[in-house]
C-alpha cells in the first residue's frame, strides 16, 4: 500500500507541476497577445491598412524608409492584414540641389495636414502615416508592424473598386466605378472625403546631385495624382457611387499603375477605409 501511496503521490506531485508550466505558458501567450495582439490571423478576412510614406530624392535618410515601404507592400507581413501603400514626394528638400522628379507641393501640404492632426511642429522626412492614426519615422519597422496590427483590427467600410465601360476611342483614359458601403460612424463633427490616388511602381533615378548624389534609388506606388471624387457625412449611409475618369500622362507606365481608393475624415485624418484596383486588369 505504502508504494501505491508513493506512485499516486508521485503522479499528483507530476500534474501539478504540470498545470504550474501551462498557467506559466499561458500566461506568457496572454502578454505576448497584449504586446503583439495586431498580429492575430484573421483566416479568410484581410482588413485593409493604408500605409503613407512622405519621402524624397533630396532626402539622405529616405532610400531605408522607401525600401521598408517596398518590402511591406510585397511581403504583406502582417497576419489579418492586407497593406495598401502610398509613397508620397514632397517639394521642400529640392533647394538641397537635387529636384526630386516625382515630388509636388500638394504632397508637402497633404503631410502638413498631418502635422496639424497630430499635433506636431513641423514635418519631417521619411515620416510613415498608418491609416492616419499613426506617424513614426519612415524607416522603423517595429513601429510600422505593430500599427499595421492596431489598424487591421479597427473597422473598415467596404470600397468596391470596378474598371468602367471604354470606347476605343479613350486609350488614354481609364474609367472606373467606385461603390462604398457599411461606412463606420464618422466622429462627432467631422466629414469624411473620398480619395482616389494613382500610383506607379517600379520606378528609377540615377540622382546625381544632392545628399543622395551617385545613387540609383527605387520606388514603389509613387502617387502620381491625387484627388477627392466626393464627400461623405454621418448620413451617408451606404448609398455612396461614383464614376471617375483616370487620364493616363505620356511619361506613366500603364503596366505599373494601379488605383487606390480611401475614405479619410477631414479634421482627425483617420481613414475609415481603403481599396487598390490594378488599372491593367479587364
Amino acid at each position: 500500500m505504502k508504494r501505491w501511496n508513493i506512485l499516486i503521490l508521485g503522479v499528483v506531485g507530476l500534474l501539478a507541476i504540470s498545470l504550474v508550466i501551462a498557467g506559466r505558458k499561458s500566461s506568457q501567450i496572454k502578454s505576448m497577445d497584449k504586446e503583439s495582439a495586431a498580429f492575430a490571423v484573421v483566416e479568410g478576412n484581410r482588413s485593409p491598412v493604408l500605409v503613407e510614406l512622405f519621402t524624397s530624392e533630396g532626402c539622405s535618410s529616405c532610400p531605408p524608409a522607401d525600401e521598408l515601404l517596398a518590402r511591406i507592400e510585397k511581403e504583406q507581413p502582417i497576419a489579418g492584414a492586407e497593406v495598401i501603400v502610398l509613397s508620397q514626394h514632397v517639394d521642400y528638400w529640392n533647394r538641397l540641389g537635387w529636384a526630386d522628379p516625382y515630388s509636388s507641393a500638394a504632397f508637402s501640404e497633404r503631410q502638413s495636414g498631418y502635422a496639424r492632426a497630430f499635433k506636431r511642429d513641423g514635418v519631417y522626412t521619411p515620416q510613415m502615416v498608418v491609416d492616419g492614426r499613426a506617424e513614426f519615422v519612415g524607416s522603423n519597422q517595429d513601429k510600422a508592424y505593430n500599427a499595421i496590427g492596431r489598424a487591421a483590427k479597427t473597422q473598415k467600410t467596404l470600397i468596391q473598386i470596378t474598371r468602367g465601360a471604354q470606347s476605343k476611342a479613350e486609350g488614354n483614359t481609364i474609367p472606373l466605378n467606385i461603390r462604398i458601403e457599411n461606412l463606420p460612424a464618422i466622429s462627432a463633427g467631422d466629414t469624411a472625403e473620398v480619395l482616389l490616388a494613382v500610383a506607379e511602381d517600379d520606378l528609377h533615378s540615377s540622382v546625381s546631385r544632392g545628399e543622395n548624389a551617385g545613387h540609383k534609388l527605387s520606388h514603389t506606388a509613387v502617387v502620381r495624382q491625387l484627388s477627392i471624387v466626393g464627400s461623405l457625412d454621418s448620413q451617408a449611409g451606404n448609398g455612396f457611387t461614383a464614376a471617375p475618369v483616370i487620364s493616363i500622362v505620356n511619361n506613366w507606365k500603364k503596366k505599373n499603375l494601379r488605383a487606390v481608393v480611401f475614405v479619410q475624415e477631414r479634421e482627425s485624418r483617420h481613414v475609415l477605409g481603403a481599396a487598390s484596383f490594378d488599372l491593367t486588369a479587364n
